[in-house]
């Protein structure tokens, strides 16, 4: 308890520190996690649910950048000897060794939010599931729909490959120090299906050049990206899309359809 009261929250590290048992208690129940399963927890900070996780995972892997939790881990890890601390950069760190049907737990700052979930999405890995305390304006992104104005390349991109559910919201008096936003717990499961490589690089390529100009047409978004206007009226037919619609009225199943006729 004097190691944990002594160490300063990090601002350039984005650290908010869950201090609700309550809340820890909800993360738990909503990640599911069963006596025979590994859990990924990324930021275990000052282990307050590393623990709960230890008592509940037959295994845990908790990737930590900031060493000066090392004798707070360390103790966790002497009461818990299936719990392995890797003392990295979670988006560095190497998750091919994860076992199939991997947990995966995290409290994550907003800078590190968007490029860890697509790099795990894109990893290849059998997760069984996700569980993200997340700004809730990230959160907004990745549950909301066509039409929605949260809606953008992020939504369709983490869509596409997994059902996501937005689960809770956390109020900025459960975390020390306080957070100036709300945030919000979402859980995402990817679907069993993976999409080939190929197809979802081209998906990605085509959400992100529809949303740069999010404010005008497909047509002329591509075009403003150096997209040969031939080329993207032929797609835009093929997939059955009208030009003058933007990109945020399109479905999932759309931009697949255009993303295929655009890289075939």
């Amino acid at each position: 308890m004097k190691a944990r009261a002594a160490i300063r929250p990090k601002k350039a590290l984005g650290q908010h520190f869950l201090v609700d048992p309550n809340i820890i208690k909800k993360i738990l129940a909503v990640a599911a996690v069963q006596k025979d399963q590994t859990v990924l927890e990324i930021g275990p900070g000052q282990g307050a649910l590393t623990r709960a996780l230890c008592e509940a995972a037959r295994q845990v892997i908790a990737v930590e950048i900031d060493q000066t939790f090392t004798p707070i881990l360390e103790a966790l890890q002497q009461q818990y000897p299936h719990l392995e601390v890797k003392w990295e950069d979670a988006l560095t760190v190497d998750y091919q060794a994860l076992p199939p049907g991997t947990v995966v737990v995290a409290n994550l700052p907003y800078y590190l939010s968007t490029p860890l979930l697509c790099r795990l999405l894109e990893s290849g890995l059998r997760l069984a599931r996700m569980v993200l305390t997340l700004q809730v304006e990230v959160a907004q992104r990745l549950v909301a729909g066509p039409g929605n104005r949260d809606y953008g390349s992020l939504s369709v991109i983490v869509q596409s490959c997994a059902a996501v559910e937005r689960a809770f919201s956390i109020a900025p008096s459960c975390f020390f120090p306080r957070p100036a936003v709300e945030s919000a717990v979402v859980v995402i499961s990817p679907n069993p299906s993976s999409m080939k490589p190929q197809r979802r690089q081209a998906l990605v390529h085509t959400v992100k050049t529809a949303f740069a100009h999010r404010r005008k047409t497909l047509l002329n978004s591509f075009r403003e990206e150096g997209w040969p206007v031939e080329k993207v009226v032929e797609a835009l037919q093929t997939a059955r899309i009208d030009p003058m619609r933007r990109a945020e009225t399109l479905s999932i199943q759309e931009f697949l359809a255009l993303a295929d006729a655009l890289f075939p």
